[in-house]
């Protein structure tokens, strides 16, 4: 009967964390306010909140769990940056154009945004929702899983300071005035459904190719779990991207053309092709293998080549230099991991 206290408690506790905060963060909180890292015991408030609940599972698993090494400890802290990055972006998506409810609160909806993003596909709201919800369940397992090893978790908070963003190509309406014309939102819906599967290709690669470091069984079982469903939401949106309609952005001259028509098309650009290409593995000497790419072995330089793509991608403009050294410093300590 104890055991079965102790593990009704647990279970408690993680469903409260996987749950997002009522207090949710405002409209495109991440570009208008930035970001904050931390390495405290305790998450700040906000959408990053968990507050005493991660202290009280450390205390409930301390004992019992085995210690991960330090290059574990590396990875998952990385692993939950990037996780909590995604959260942000994927929050601000869904506050304009995906569905609200308990499960992920704090939008108003745009029913003119939320119009364009179904040219793509007329499930774009749910499939918004569920990866937003997905990211929110990421990053605060991998935060309370740090915990209860007696590790930091990662708190963004502290450097949530940078004003609105004035893109050249939005991917979220700005203001009531880009709801007009009709093909200046519709190339903002366009963009978003490029980006979408942007932010997911990179953990498409980077969870087998950091897992290739890890020691501790159960961190392998963790990134083998969740790496997963990274790869199936970079195929969804590759699926949704391929259905952008070709339109020229009256407003900015932003072209996206018929990649279906030459001199686009055929195999290369054909829009209803997206499974994994055969390509050459581990040597020329084998046959051509469909697989997930890049999947190089820990230390090749995947999390340190994610944080410059993001940072190439504009995601950071803005950003305090203590900000971007804290992630620059996590992905490199991610990266130096070796398996031992």
């Amino acid at each position: 009967m104890e055991h079965n206290a102790q593990q009704a408690q647990k279970d408690k506790i993680m469903e409260h964390n996987v749950q997002p905060s009522k207090a949710s963060t405002s409209r495109r909180s991440f570009l208008r306010r930035g970001l904050a890292v931390g390495g405290a015991g305790a998450i700040g408030a906000g959408l990053f909140s968990a507050g005493s609940l991660y202290t009280n599972f450390a205390h409930a698993q301390a004992a019992a769990s085995p210690a991960v090494t330090k290059g574990d400890v590396a990875i998952l802290r990385f692993l939950a940056a990037i996780e909590i990055l995604e959260t942000d972006l994927w929050q601000q998506y869904n506050e304009l154009g995906g569905i609200q409810d308990s499960e992920v609160p704090g939008g108003s909806g745009s029913t003119a945004y939320t119009a364009a993003l179904q040219v793509l596909d007329g499930d774009m709201s749910q499939y918004i929702h569920d990866n937003t919800e997905d990211e929110i369940s990421h990053f605060t397992f991998l935060n309370a899983y740090l915990v209860s090893k007696g590790a930091d978790p990662v708190n963004l908070e502290r450097f949530r300071t940078l004003p609105m963003l004035k893109g050249q190509f939005p991917a979220i309406p700005r203001h009531d005035a880009d709801l007009h014309p009709k093909d200046h939102l519709q190339a903002i819906a366009n963009t978003a459904g490029f980006h979408f599967g942007f932010i997911e290709q990179g953990g498409t690669s980077l969870y087998p190719s950091l897992a290739q470091g890890v020691t501790h069984p159960e961190v392998l079982r963790i990134l083998l779990s969740i790496g997963p469903t990274e790869t199936a939401h970079f195929q969804t949106w590759h699926d949704k991207a391929g259905n952008a309609p070709a339109l020229t952005d009256p407003t900015n001259g932003l072209v996206f053309p018929d990649l279906n028509a030459s001199p686009f098309g055929g195999e290369d650009f054909q829009t209803n092709l997206i499974m994994p290409e055969p390509t050459v593995f581990l040597s020329r000497k084998f046959p051509p293998v469909s697989i997930i790419r890049p999947t190089e072995p820990g230390g090749s330089g995947g999390a340190v080549a994610t944080v410059k793509a993001w940072t190439a991608d504009g995601l950071f403009i803005g950003q305090s230099q203590d900000f971007l050294a804290f992630l620059r410093k996590l992905a490199e300590q991610a990266d130096e991991t070796r398996r031992g």
